[in-house]
């Protein structure tokens, strides 16, 4: 039964548009999470990151439903750089700007 099942999703799958592949390929990341880290930069200096990150997403207008030019998410303060959370290195909401930051983010392999 569950090598009938995954056949089955393996042909939908296949007769999808790029695009579509593309989108649920996406969703099923959002769902399943990533290891994202987020890297903010001042000039050519690292100075903050935001490590064990679900996902990063935009922001929307409540009343006109308009992306707004930030993001936000959840991650870990690794505030000494070496991709572990320590102690006193809590999770923590942020935001930053599309304007005026400089970042990376990145999906970090284990």
């Amino acid at each position: 039964m569950r090598y009938v099942l995954l056949a089955v999703t393996a042909l939908i799958f296949g007769g999808c548009t790029q695009e579509t592949q593309n989108s649920l390929s996406r969703s099923l990341q959002n769902w399943t999470g990533t290891n994202g880290v987020l890297e903010v930069y001042a000039g050519d200096k690292l100075v903050h990151r935001f490590i064990h990150i679900d996902k990063i997403s935009t922001a929307y207008g409540t009343n006109d439903g308009n992306p707004r030019p930030y993001r936000y998410g959840y991650g870990y303060h690794d505030t000494n750089f070496n991709f572990k959370v320590d102690k006193g290195e809590e999770k923590a909401y942020f935001e930053f700007s599309d304007y005026s930051t400089s970042y990376i983010f990145y999906e970090k392999n284990k």
